[in-house]
């Protein structure tokens, strides 16, 4: 009985988002509620353990939302000055041939853009332009939906993979190379399957070099990149670097077709790429110069917590909250380059008159939602964690499912994603849930993580809200069905060819 309680609040967010089309703020208000009443009557909770909960969560939940809200302000400055569409309108003067040119920008420019932005930016932004270069509209969705995919966990600035290191403590020299491997593997993966979702088995026949080149440019990107200190910057730079390989590659499949997309502004195109140079800049200089990060690294905000004991006797015990640092916080490290960027695109003359407020008020207006979501989230997973929920589930899912957790785990975490919209609330509800099975299953706990957060990655591209974002900006509003279906094949590919990396990596962790 205590399992069917526990599973309570996840289930309700499921049967409100899935069945009813709630929101994730909405679902996620909903369920933390009810794991406070599941908390209180059946787990024992009392008042010290849930006042001790909620400071916990608070950090937690700041330390997410902080570059969330930085990622996305850095994401409105640059698009206010029209840096966004600049990049976007240079990409098609460089091949007219239609699969490199849903390569380089539906997989490729997509993954820089989830680096930077997220929140369904990559869609929002790239379906446009391929139904201007004459791609259908369903395809003009889903080539973007799957090339970006691959880049969530690293992307946004990593506020997934933060979140999974906040909801878990596990660390991320343990976790970030686990994790680029698993997303490194299905960005290759991924290359062909845009591929095929533009022009079918014949243009991969003609583009697998091209594929495999630009797959391993960026997934050996992204792992050097998070492997080595800056894990925020993974999947920006692995797309950036993308970008500067696809130049010569594309040029190479031009042939003789003249390019009729008007001439190229290679000053506007550097002034629009300027900011995201000073980003790089400036998260090197604050990652990577031992002494910057040092210094950095004495300002920080950081609770020890009490031995908590509920009714029931379930113990956590004593240990720091999340360190939470403050000037060399990675979404300080955004707002600095919000900052500098937007003096140089002030003095370029991009903006127009009252791009300060549109600038914040984009930015409150867009995130207030998943800010909500999130905290809440965050709390109801950190209360079913002390009270002994996540221990009941676990202990469940490990009698349940047994030996084939492995197989079964990437599909936990997209279900998640989901359910709730994104690999980073999937992250925050299912991390110590699958961090817990693992431990009693006797699983490596980086590689189970690894999954969940790939999974998440991958299946947070299905989920409803970002579906009918992308089916609006490309003319298809009213059929995101058709746009679900056939995404479903591409993600369903993707999750098996995960499943098949976790069940090996165990299976070699054991030999």
């Amino acid at each position: 009985m205590q399992f069917i309680f526990a599973l309570t609040p996840i289930v309700l967010i499921l049967l409100l988002m899935v069945g009813y089309r709630w929101g994730a703020a909405r679902a996620g208000s909903a369920g933390y509620l009810s794991a406070m009443l599941v908390s209180v009557i059946f787990f024992g909770a009392n008042l010290d353990l849930l006042a001790y909960a909620h400071a916990k969560a608070f950090f937690l939940a700041m330390d997410v939302l902080l570059i969330i809200w930085a990622a996305f302000l850095m994401y409105r400055v640059a698009d206010e000055a029209g840096a966004i569409q600049t990049i976007g309108k240079a990409l098609p003067h460089l091949t007219p041939d239609r699969g490199m040119q849903a390569l380089i920008i539906g997989w490729v420019f997509a993954s820089f853009l989830q680096g930077v932005g997220g929140f369904g930016v990559p869609v929002a932004v790239i379906a446009p332009i391929l139904v201007g270069l004459g791609f259908p509209p369903l395809s003009s969705v889903v080539i973007p939906s799957i090339g970006h995919g691959w880049g969530v966990t690293f992307g946004s600035m990593g506020s997934s993979f933060n979140a999974l290191l906040a909801a878990t403590g596990v660390s991320e020299e343990l976790l970030a190379a686990p994790s680029a491997f698993f997303l490194g593997s299905a960005c290759l993966l991924t290359g062909y399957l845009v591929v095929h979702a533009a022009e079918g088995w014949l243009a991969i026949k003609r583009l697998w070099f091209h594929i495999l080149v630009l797959g391993l440019t960026m997934a050996i990107t992204q792992f050097f990149v998070t492997t080595s200190g800056p894990w925020n910057i993974g999947s920006f730079i692995a797309g950036m670097t993308g970008l500067i390989v696809g130049f010569p590659l594309a040029i190479q499949t031009r042939g003789k077709v003249k390019n009729n997309n008007g001439k190229l502004d290679y000053k506007l195109l550097f002034i629009a790429v300027s900011g995201y140079l000073i980003l790089i800049l400036l998260t090197l200089v604050f990652q990577l110069i031992p002494s910057v990060k040092n210094w950095l690294g004495n300002f920080y905000i950081q609770v020890d917590f009490p031995e908590i004991i509920s009714n029931l006797d379930f113990t956590t015990p004593e240990e720091p909250g999340r360190k939470l640092l403050t000037i060399g916080h990675t979404g300080m490290i955004l707002v600095y380059a919000s900052i500098f960027a937007y003096f140089v695109y002030q003095f370029a003359g991009l903006y127009k008159p009252g791009a300060i407020g549109r600038i914040i008020g984009g930015t409150v207006q867009k995130v207030m939602s998943s800010s909500v979501s999130i905290a809440s989230m965050v709390t109801m997973a950190v209360v079913m964690q002390h009270v002994g929920m996540t221990e009941s589930i676990a202990r469940g899912l490990a009698e349940g499912v047994g030996k084939l957790f492995p197989l079964v785990s990437p599909w936990i975490g997209a279900l998640g994603a989901f359910m709730t919209g994104s690999n980073t609330n999937s992250n925050v509800v299912f991390g110590a849930l699958q961090m817990r099975t693992a431990e009693i299953l006797g699983y490596t706990i980086p590689i189970i993580l690894a999954a969940q957060t790939s999974g998440a990655a991958l299946a947070s591209v299905l989920a409803p809200t970002k579906v009918v974002v992308g089916a609006s900006t490309a003319g298809m509003a009213g059929h995101e069905g058709d746009v679900m279906r056939k995404l479903l094949v591409y993600v369903g590919l993707l999750l098996v060819l995960i499943s098949l990396i976790t069940v090996g990596a165990i299976l070699i962790m054991f030999l």
